[in-house]
């Protein structure tokens, strides 16, 4: 293993950025109470971390692909580079044009850091450029995620937390503090969102006290408090998403709505631009705000994405452009902090839940214990094999959970013993946390939890999965072995 990625040691002074209030999007040229609709795309870009080099060191996948270009679809790996860096130089194209143009980008910290790790300079620059120029800064928006693009709902809930932190202590490694304050949405990898009660209670604790004021949320992962699916209109307006854990705890977040599918040729061909303008202005008690339609999709995968997305990209801001009529492109942050200043702020939001934790709570009373949650999940899921506890993501025919006990179990065995020898003594001290026996199992950790592992079915990347959960536990006995007994 050559280096350590900088997943940790730096957690107070992260959390004194994040955690200072700001708004980012103060100099925002649009102005709401004149538009009749928005729309915001995100594009989400991820390669993972596989012990897959020479002497099978861990290597970013984008390099495995580089060096085996006869495998597979590897021979796409120079034309992922480019979609990597290439909103560098789109966006200024269209800015010199007189466009004004929008995009919320999202990179995994796997993808950050094997972009250093092959030395990828000319990537580097370009996200450098579009993280940190001034310019660049009114026009784009960086999400928080996962460092490993783990799966939310079957991530072992301590570890929500350190996903998280690690993100942010890689993207402010690669980018500096003064852009990493600029970023306030979180974007869950596999649009991944638990639905347990107490896991999403934890998951948008851990969220808050990371200093993120919104996320990104599925259409179908989330329902009314009547249990009714979201209605067209109310997926175009932000939510207050509210999350019950079985001791009667209430936390919530501002969440927005990602419509439809999967389907990368929603982004690639700008389906949200043409939708927005179909959308009117709507009205939330005594307030008014204009529809925003939102979407997220891959950057890199597939022939759409890949080939056509640069050119629907600038036709649809060029028709912007030549054709204003009150649909505007718009990020999630500036969205949010512009209708802040206009007077509608969270209190105005309608609340929503998880799926599926309707039917939970009618069955429950007031008095519930986290043993009686259980049990009655068991009840409703032996009456209903529809009902289900493991979260909701992308795709419905897709479990992050069934058939996957040979990682699954590894997985939480490792959070587990890493919890045990580190926990007591960590308590966010640098002084622990920054040491290289530390980020080292730590980053073992994070890599087992990537949602890659338990994607592509059983065989490569479950034995992936398996040496590194063999590798992180070598490291923890070793641990274990020179730590003097208590």
């Amino acid at each position: 293993m050559t280096g350590c990625p900088p997943i940790s040691g730096r957690e107070a002074d992260i959390a004194a950025v994040m955690l200072t209030p700001r708004h980012v999007w103060a100099n925002s040229a649009i102005d709401l109470e004149r538009q009749r609709s928005g729309f915001a795309c995100a594009l989400h870009m991820h390669q993972p971390t596989v012990p897959a080099g020479t002497n099978n060191t861990l290597i970013s996948h984008l390099q495995y692909m580089l060096d085996h270009p006869n495998e597979g679809d590897n021979h796409n790996a120079e034309p992922f580079a480019h979609c990597y860096r290439r909103l560098a130089d789109l966006l200024p194209e269209l800015i010199n044009e007189g466009c004004s143009p929008r995009i919320m980008l999202d990179y995994s910290g796997n993808l950050l850091w094997g972009i250093e790790q092959m030395g990828r300079g000319d990537i580097r620059d370009a996200l450098h450029h579009l993280a940190c120029d001034p310019l660049m800064q009114g026009h784009v928006e960086w999400l928080g995620t996962f460092w490993s693009h783990a799966v939310a709902p079957s991530t072992p809930i301590p570890d929500l937390k350190l996903q998280i932190s690690a993100w942010q202590q890689q993207f402010a490694a690669c980018f500096g503090n003064a852009a990493l304050e600029r970023v306030k949405g979180f974007s869950p990898p596999e649009m991944a969102l638990p639905n347990h009660p107490d896991t999403l209670f934890e998951f948008i604790k851990a969220l808050k006290q990371a200093g993120y004021q919104w996320l990104l949320v599925q259409e179908h992962s989330v329902e009314r408090m009547d249990g009714s699916p979201l209605p067209r209109s109310q997926c175009f307006i932000p939510n207050q998403l509210l999350a019950r854990n079985s001791r009667g705890e209430e936390i919530s977040m501002t969440a927005l709505i990602k419509t439809q599918g999967s389907d990368t040729k929603l982004v690639g061909q700008m389906q949200p631009y043409y939708e927005a303008l179909g959308c009117e202005r709507q009205r939330l008690g005594d307030v008014e705000l204009p529809s925003l339609v939102s979407q997220i999709a891959d950057g890199e995968n597939g022939g759409v994405m890949m080939n056509e997305f640069p050119e629907a990209f600038r036709q649809a801001n060029r028709h912007i452009r030549d054709n204003p009529n009150g649909t505007v492109a718009i990020n999630g942050s500036e969205y949010l902090e512009s209708l802040e200043r206009n007077g509608v702020n969270r209190h105005h939001f309608p609340t929503i839940q998880a799926v599926q934790q309707h039917r939970l709570w009618q069955e429950l009373d007031n008095n519930s214990t986290a043993k009686g949650m259980e049990e009655i999940i068991s009840k409703l899921r032996a009456d209903d094999t529809s009902f289900s506890m493991e979260g909701a993501s992308w795709t419905n025919d897709l479990s992050w959970v069934e058939g996957y006990a040979n990682v699954l179990g590894p997985m939480n065995q490792l959070s587990a013993q890493f919890h045990a020898l580190f926990d007591t003594s960590v308590a966010a001290d640098h002084t622990t946390t920054g040491t290289r026996a530390y980020q080292e199992a730590l980053l073992h950790v994070l890599l087992l939890e990537t949602s890659c592992f338990r994607y592509w079915g059983q065989g490569t990347w479950t034995d992936y999965a398996q040496e590194i959960y063999r590798r992180g536990e070598e490291l923890l006995n070793q641990r274990t072995e020179t730590t003097p007994a208590s």
